[in-house]
C-alpha cells in the first residue's frame, strides 16, 4: 500500500500533462466540423496528395540524415578512439556540450555561413551558394546536429573493445580495414543500431531546423502539423497528423528500446 501510495503523484502526473492531452488529440481527430464522429476527417487526411507528400519527405529526410550521421559519426568515433591527437579529449567533451544544444542553433549557424546574406556568399558574391533553402540544406543541418548522438554510443562502445583482441588480430597479419571490419564494428554494432535507431526518430520528429531554415517546398510531418494548426486552423486535420506522427514515434522508440536492450544482453553475456 505505501508503495502504491508513492506511485500515485507520478501517476496522476503523467495522466494529467501526457495521457489528458494525448487523448483529447485523439478524440478530436474523429470529430469532423459539423460536430459528428467519424471516420472521415482520417479519410480525408490519408488520401490527400499533401499529406503524402510530407509522409514521403519526413521519411526520406530522416533515412538519409541518418545514413549520414552513422558515416560520418562512425568515421570521427574512429578517429578519436583509434588514433589520439592532441585535443582528443576536448574534442569528445565538446561532442557531449552540443548535445545539449536546441536543433535551431544549428539552422541558424547555417544561415549565418551559407545564407543569401551570409558569410560565403559575401566573399564569393550574391547567389554563389544557393542549397540552404533546399532539401539539401534541411539534410546537411540535420547530419550536423544529430551525428553527435551517432558519435556517443560508437565512442562507448569502441572504449569497451580489449585492446589485446586488437593487438592479437593485428600480430596475424590482419591488414586495419580487415580488423575494423571484422573485430571493431560487429563488436560495436549494437550501440551503433541503437543510436541510429534515436537519430531516426529524432530526425523524424524534427521541426526547429525545418521552420527555422525555411526552406522551400519542405513540409515534413511536424511542419504539416503546425501548418494545420496555426496558419489555416484546421484542428482535426492537424490532430489526425499529429495522432500518425505519434503512432511513428511510438514504433521507433519501441525499436530503439529493444535494439537497446538486445545490446545489454549481449555485452552482459560477453562480460560473463
Amino acid at each position: 500500500m505505501r508503495r502504491l501510495l508513492w506511485l500515485l503523484p507520478p501517476v496522476a502526473v503523467l495522466v494529467v500533462f501526457f495521457g489528458y492531452p494525448l487523448a483529447l488529440v485523439l478524440h478530436q481527430s474523429f470529430v469532423a466540423d459539423d460536430g459528428s464522429v467519424g471516420l472521415a476527417n482520417w479519410h480525408d487526411v490519408l488520401v490527400s496528395a499533401e499529406f503524402q507528400r510530407a509522409l514521403g519527405r519526413t521519411a526520406l529526410l530522416a533515412v538519409a540524415a541518418t545514413a549520414g550521421c552513422l558515416v560520418l559519426g562512425v568515421f570521427l568515433a574512429l578517429v578519436i578512439a583509434f588514433a589520439p591527437f592532441p585535443g582528443a579529449r576536448a574534442v569528445s567533451r565538446l561532442v557531449d556540450v552540443v548535445l545539449a544544444f536546441p536543433s535551431f542553433l544549428i539552422a541558424l549557424a547555417f544561415t549565418f555561413l551559407y545564407g543569401s546574406a551570409g558569410v560565403l556568399n559575401a566573399v564569393l558574391g550574391s547567389g554563389s551558394v544557393d542549397f540552404l533553402y533546399s532539401p539539401w540544406g534541411v539534410l546537411l543541418a540535420e547530419i550536423a546536429f544529430y551525428t553527435p548522438f551517432v558519435m556517443r554510443p560508437a565512442l562507448a562502445a569502441f572504449s569497451q573493445l580489449p585492446g589485446a583482441q586488437l593487438d592479437v588480430a593485428a600480430s596475424l597479419g590482419a591488414s586495419p580495414w580487415r580488423v575494423l571490419r571484422q573485430v571493431v564494428l560487429p563488436d560495436a554494432l549494437p550501440a551503433l543500431a541503437s543510436g541510429a535507431c534515436l537519430t531516426l526518430l529524432l530526425c523524424m520528429n524534427e521541426f526547429g531546423i525545418v521552420l527555422f531554415v525555411g526552406a522551400k517546398d519542405v513540409i515534413t510531418l511536424p511542419m504539416l502539423v503546425y501548418t494545420k494548426a496555426i496558419v489555416t486552423f484546421d484542428y482535426p486535420a492537424a490532430c489526425v497528423v499529429a495522432v500518425v506522427n505519434v503512432v511513428f514515434s511510438g514504433a521507433l522508440y519501441a525499436l530503439h528500446r529493444w535494439v537497446f536492450a538486445k545490446g545489454a544482453g549481449r555485452a552482459a553475456v560477453d562480460a560473463a
